[in-house]
Order: structure tokens, then C-alpha cells, then sequence
């Protein structure tokens, strides 16, 4: 993939409120899916299709535990372009660029304040 098409989906990744969303609660730790789901309010098939976007871009990275799925920001090794000037530059320039932002908007704040409300335990994720 070069360059262009790594910025092409990135950009688009986060053009997006609800997947910013995730992305800043990610910044703080690594969270459950379901836990995603009850942070912002919205239904399973919507946050997997932002989960989706955010991992193909590179931004996330998600792994299995039990029958739960963990998401959390990507770091360097986790992206496969490795050079100087390829897309892993575009990658982490996007997400210092997320640190250093929004964290004064109240929609964030409120987010931020929540996590540690939920967990997958207390909220019984994959239990019927």
C-alpha cells in the first residue's frame, strides 16, 4: 500500500465523531468491545463497522481473549510500514496529533470520566 492510499484511509478513519470517540478512550486503555458498545450508546453492528475501519487503517489493533475482543491504539510495531516517510508516519502523526486534541471537549471529557464504570465483567459481555 503507498503512501497516498495509507493517508486516504486514515483520513477517512477518523472523519468520522463515534470512531474519534473510540480512539480517545483507547489513549487511556484497552477496551472490550462490548465495552465500546455501552460507552457510546450505539448498537454492536455500528461500533464493529468503526472498529473495522479504525484497524484497517492501521490506527487499532484488536486480539482474543476467551471469547471477548480487546482493541487498543497501535504502536510502532504493530504497524508494517516501517521506513521513515511511509505510512507509519502518517499513522503516528495521527494519533500525537488525537493526544494533543479534544481532550477539552465535554462529549470527551464525559466519555473519559465513564471508563472506569465499565468493564466487561460488570457489564457481562457475550452472557446471555
Amino acid at each position: 500500500m503507498n503512501e497516498l492510499d495509507i493517508f486516504t484511509r486514515v483520513t477517512k478513519a477518523i472523519s468520522d465523531p463515534g470512531r474519534v470517540k473510540i480512539l480517545k478512550m483507547l489513549e487511556i486503555r484497552e477496551m472490550c468491545a462490548c465495552e465500546i458498545v455501552a460507552a457510546l450508546n450505539l448498537a454492536q453492528p455500528t461500533i464493529s463497522k468503526h472498529l473495522k475501519q479504525l484497524v484497517e487503517a492501521g490506527l487499532i489493533v484488536a486480539r482474543r481473549e476467551g471469547s471477548w475482543i480487546h482493541f487498543r491504539l497501535a504502536r510502532r510495531e504493530d504497524m508494517p510500514d516501517t521506513a521513515p516517510g511511509t505510512g507509519q508516519d502518517i499513522r503516528e502523526s495521527t494519533l500525537a496529533f488525537l493526544r494533543q486534541h479534544l481532550n477539552g471537549d465535554p462529549a470527551i471529557r464525559i466519555l473519559r470520566q465513564q471508563l472506569p464504570e465499565l468493564s466487561p465483567e460488570k457489564l457481562q459481555c457475550n452472557k446471555g
